[in-house]
């Protein structure tokens, strides 16, 4: 029990160190260092401790919790109001209002009566959940150091708060342990609401236009979710005077199947699923760590955490159908819009949502399979999407741009940044690395269940390996004959460190696959579903020799041109006889011009105001019908 509730209170003393100390102390630099070096450590020592081990429950009463977080959710509001009212944005202001409402009235009848069993609790899958925040979420912190002074270098109209940023993001962290180790679901909706809260600050840093309204949106959606999550949680308890997640799922369906759709529709919110998927875009405004944190580790997981969590409430029923269609649908037109996208953070932004949105589908599916492949989807998206973020965030600054046509030859310009890239693409696309293993996998388990989704998934998927490759060739293009100026050396060590870490980590969770897989998530699966999916022990091996392989000479092949490389040919573009040089040719018209590789965008077929307005109203429509068949 005091591991989990460490976690929950030592990043939030970190949080308040951060904001007390002088900016630019040593001091507070070695804090952080050792903090991070814990926030990964003591999940570490969870898994150990519990490996093999069925979910263990722990009591932990503590009336002053009990009582303090009501106060805290009344001061958060009050705080919402005023930053509403004096914004004049009068909508957060009713949706806080009847959040509060709702919240109040069942605190003031019969929450103060609430005898909760087991508080706090610990299971495989929280332990994967505060493995990836701690430490990627500890990564994001740490690259934060190097990263901020740049940040505020190129917008020095920006007032420098990075106590005030450093301590939101540590609150950010000690909210998401919070969620992942509480039973108790009110618990769950005080750190829900936390993390709220720390987003809409988060994303509106810069406080200008564009970020206020970003923050806001983010804002709006998440207290749509949270009033949905509210009202759940009241009508669950006055329907079975039940309040510990462990014991909802062992309730009669009819009973709790409209609270779960509840608190499930908060999740689809938090998520960034449709209709609620511009907030996550929006957010691309802020500093990038916030983005980092935001799309890999945190936040948006914590939505498909809980629909996870809830999703054999709903099984079997109509509206876990209609669950997965919604999830297939932010996973098919998102993954669309991301080939439209020339602004790098949007390519991952809806790079993300598609994700997510797979996910979601597979807790619709709720079988083993679809939960096995759930799992594995979180884990290689978080580590592989945090190193993305993190490389774009540092390209934006030393290149100028976040554009992807800007980002021809980067493999000349910066090849060790270059080469971390690749090597999060290549965890996201590339077989046989652990995002593509998860699809085979959900392919089969949607075969079974849902041929919908398995024509989604092949579309979807498609359209996935359609953008990354074009990206994955601007970034690896070449320029024969030109000497082009290599800008890497201005990554601050604190930039390197981290993203070193998530390159490693990215190549550890291939090279432990085979033990993440038989005896981390199959035991998980064995106690939920009582058995776990049969999978061929010599087919994981020969996969993990491969991604093993494939690691080791993708890196060094890429190096090699830069290093030992110095006498290989480079042959010119192919024109039918135009070409001048290496670098530019001669039109029809005898005029010179430079030989450009431009990527394939198709924003007539998939661009944003095309498929957008789709998928929100599909997904409206599959929101009022899951609301509508669990209401019967």
């Amino acid at each position: 029990m005091y591991p989990l509730i460490f976690l929950v209170l030592f990043p939030l003393l970190i949080a308040f160190l951060a904001l007390a100390l002088p900016r630019g102390l040593l001091i507070k630099k070695v804090i952080g260092v050792l903090a991070n070096a814990v926030l990964c450590g003591v999940p570490v020592y969870l898994l150990a401790a519990h490996l093999g081990q069925e979910a263990t429950y722990y009591q932990a009463e503590s009336h002053l919790v009990d009582a303090a977080m009501p106060l805290i959710e009344v001061v958060i509001a009050v705080y919402l109001i005023y930053v509403s009212v004096r914004s004049r944005r009068y909508l957060p202001v009713l949706l806080v209002v009847l959040q509060s409402v709702a919240i109040l009235a069942f605190e003031l009848t019969g929450g103060h009566t609430l005898e909760v069993e087991h508080n706090l609790f610990v299971d495989q899958f929280s332990i994967i959940m505060a493995l990836i925040v701690g430490c990627i979420g500890g990564a994001i912190c740490l690259f934060a150091f190097g990263y901020m002074p740049e940040f505020h270098h190129h917008y020095q109209e920006v007032p420098d708060r990075r106590r005030y940023f450093a301590f939101l993001l540590y609150l950010f962290l000690a909210a998401m342990f919070g969620i992942v180790f509480s039973n108790n679901l009110m618990w769950i909706y005080f750190f829900w609401e936390i993390t709220t809260l720390c987003s809409f600050l988060l994303i509106g840093y810069k406080n200008d236009k564009p970020s206020q309204d970003s923050a806001f949106k983010a804002l709006n959606m998440n207290l749509i979710g949270g009033v949905a999550f509210a009202v759940g949680l009241v009508y669950l308890y006055n329907a079975s005077h039940v309040m510990e997640l462990d014991k909802v799922l062992g309730l009669d369906k009819g009973m709790v199947l409209l609270p779960a759709v509840c608190i499930v529709f908060a999740g689809l919110a938090k998520s960034a699923q449709f209709p609620f998927s511009s907030w996550l875009t929006g957010a691309m405004v802020a500093p990038t760590p916030v983005s980092a944190l935001l799309h890999s580790s945190t936040m948006v997981k914590a939505g498909v955490y809980i629909i996870l969590r809830l999703a054999p409430v709903l099984q079997n029923t109509a509206a876990s159908k209609v669950l997965t269609m919604i999830g297939g649908v932010s996973f098919l037109i998102t993954a669309l819009i991301a080939v439209s996208q020339r602004n790098a953070k949007k390519v991952l932004a809806y790079s993300t949502i598609s994700n997510l949105g797979l996910i979601v589908a597979c807790a619709g599916v709720n079988t083993d399979a679809a939960v096995w492949s759930a799992l594995v989807l979180i884990i290689f998206h978080a580590v592989a999407k945090s190193l993305l973020f993190l490389c774009v965030g540092v390209i934006e600054y030393k290149v100028g741009s976040r554009d992807i046509e800007d980002m021809d030859y980067l493999i000349m310009r910066m090849p060790k940044l270059a080469t971390c890239m690749l090597i999060g693409m290549a965890g996201m696309y590339i077989a046989p690395f652990g995002m593509v293993i998860a699809k085979f996998a959900t392919l089969k388990a949607f075969v079974n269940e849902s041929p919908v989704m398995t024509v989604i998934l092949a579309y979807g998927s498609a359209a996935t390996l359609f953008f990354w490759v074009k990206w994955m060739g601007k970034v690896m293009s070449i320029k024969g004959g030109a000497s082009l100026e290599v800008v890497e050396d201005r990554v601050s060590r604190w930039e390197w460190t981290t993203l070193g870490i998530l390159a490693a980590a990215t190549v550890a969770v291939c090279v432990a696959f085979p033990f993440i897989a038989f005896q981390v998530i199959n035991p998980y699966l064995r106690e939920v579903f009582g058995q776990a999916p049969i999978v061929d022990t010599f087919n994981v091996y020969v996969i993990l020799i491969l991604m093993i392989s494939l690691w080791i000479v993708l890196p060094l092949g890429l190096l090699y041109y830069r290093t030992l490389g110095k006498g290989i040919r480079t042959v010119a573009t192919y024109l039918g006889g135009g070409n001048i040089d290496d670098v530019s040719y001669e039109g029809a018209m005898g005029k010179a011009g430079e030989i450009e590789i431009k990527s394939y965008y198709m924003e007539k077929y998939f661009g944003e105001n095309v498929l957008f307005p789709v998928g929100v109203y599909l997904a409206l429509t599959f929101v009022f019908i899951m609301f509508g068949v669990a209401a019967l």
